[in-house]
């Protein structure tokens, strides 16, 4: 079973969610735009290619026509992007209304950047809004911005100022989206510069002024180009998780043989967040239930401690380590399986946390790490442990996700494996993705670094639930 929706050829790209008659049919980025259909975000079905080729857009229903605007890409004479329109009577095959199509005006966004054009409807305004990823005209490089145009008629667009003009990136905000839930407005879009992330901000109107939350954030750096999906009640946010296999920038390093070090690609598989909105308006993400429930076979727990004073009971385990490492050796990893427990402290140690796949001398493997101190959730592959290792990577830190840590509470820790796939989810507020390509073997772990953790309720689960 797969837990995370892959073509069995290619790679998913952009995602732009559409919902219609109880079925969620999101469109991707591929050869041209693809769809496939799912009821529950797990199983899909009734995948195609459609007749569109460009890039990244979003699908409105009008009076039972489909409208789809999309962008294309030209480098004669010049590099340009254009915003395109099409319509469908059966989101299939597509015409495309070719004196629809337009460009950047010059005077307030610049020609380089004009693609991924949402489309919306703005009650308050009782007008169509466009979302562009633009840049707005400017004395420094830092002109990526969320572009604005407006429309009565879904063909004539007036250009408006930006939406959302931070003058952060020096890249245009792709794939921004916009939408209602309750009494807040959301803003999401993607940069890849300065960070690589999709960030939201959030407003009691669609004019702002817009909030950046503390945690912007919905996963890290291996959930791009998210878009928001919602049936009326409940909101999802699609994105993908990249490969490393094609080595599209020569970036590699030429004396490792692996992937796990070599840079990401474009495109990888589809993962969709479930969102929550918290009390103060801020979002927090979680899997879809489907997702979470996807397995009904619960195997033993192998709980072998290594080092330290271990105490275990059961399926839980506890030790206190002042002043070292103790570390705990549990079941093989299985290719597809969700880890789940109830993690505390009472006072804060260095860092405690899972490892996966690690061997056992508990060294070589991939390690969640939780770290109070830091006021985060760090991921690191093991390798980086040895001498080669840690010359090879420059940096200190691969993947991290911001979380707030108290002590005397439980946190609910679910970690989902799906071949290379690795996605953790804490609490229902935060994600971390990322993956795990060089070691295909090995066992879960546990460890705990200067001072005291709990890990309780531990369950693996297996095998697909009908």
């Amino acid at each position: 079973m797969k837990l995370f929706y892959q073509p069995e050829s290619g790679r998913v790209g952009d995602v732009i969610p559409y919902y219609e008659d109880g079925v969620f049919r999101p469109f991707y980025l591929g050869r041209g735009w693809n769809n496939v259909s799912t009821r529950d975000h797990l199983r899909f079905y009734d995948a195609y290619t459609t007749s569109i080729h460009g890039g990244t857009g979003s699908v409105v229903k009008v009076d039972g026509v489909y409208h789809v605007f999309y962008c294309t890409f030209s480098d004669k004479p010049y590099p340009r992007q254009y915003v395109c329109h099409a319509v469908s009577a059966d989101l299939r095959e597509w015409t495309e209304l070719l004196e629809d199509t337009f460009q950047p005006d010059d005077v307030i966004y610049e020609m380089s950047d004009w693609r991924d054009p949402h489309v919306l409807w703005i009650e308050e305004e009782n007008c169509w809004w466009m979302l562009l990823a633009a840049q707005k005209k400017g004395r420094t490089m830092r002109k990526g911005c969320v572009g604005l145009c407006k429309s009565d008629d879904l063909k004539h667009w007036h250009y408006c100022e930006p939406l959302y003009a931070p003058s952060t990136c020096q890249s245009a905000s792709e794939c921004p989206d916009l939408f209602r839930w309750g009494d807040w407005w959301y803003l999401t879009y993607s940069v890849y510069t300065d960070r690589f992330q999709t960030l939201y901000r959030m407003a009691r109107s669609p004019k702002g002024p817009w909030i950046t939350p503390v945690v912007d954030t919905f996963d890290t750096r291996c959930f791009y180009a998210a878009k928001h999906g919602t049936d009326g009640k409940d909101h999802f946010m699609y994105g993908w998780n990249p490969r490393k296999d094609l080595n599209i920038w020569h970036f590699n390093p030429q004396q490792y043989d692996g992937l796990d070090y070599n840079t990401w690609d474009w495109g990888g598989t589809m993962i969709v967040h479930q969102l929550v909105q918290n009390p103060d308006g801020t979002l927090g993400v979680k899997p879809p239930e489907a997702v979470d429930n996807a397995f009904m076979a619960s195997e033993p727990m192998e709980l072998c401690p290594l080092t330290g004073d271990w105490r275990v009971e059961g399926n839980s385990a506890r030790v206190d380590s002042p002043y070292g490492y103790s570390s705990l050796l549990m079941n093989r990893v299985p290719a597809c399986c969700k880890l789940e427990m109830t993690v505390r402290f009472d006072k804060a140690p260095r860092e405690f946390g899972v490892a996966l796949r690690v061997d056992g001398d508990f060294a070589m493997g991939y390690y969640l790490i939780f770290e109070p101190n830091r006021h985060r959730i760090q991921y690191k592959t093991g390798l980086r442990m040895y001498e080669d290792g840690g010359k090879m990577f420059p940096y200190d830190v691969e993947q991290e996700r911001p979380f707030e840590w108290v002590p005397g509470r439980d946190y609910r820790v679910r970690v989902f494996v799906d071949d290379t796939i690795l996605l953790l989810y804490v609490d229902d507020q935060v994600a971390l993705g990322t993956r795990m390509f060089d070691r295909k073997d090995g066992r879960f772990g546990l460890f705990v670094s200067d001072g005291a953790a709990a890990f309780r309720g531990m369950r693996l689960v297996t095998g697909e639930n009908e």
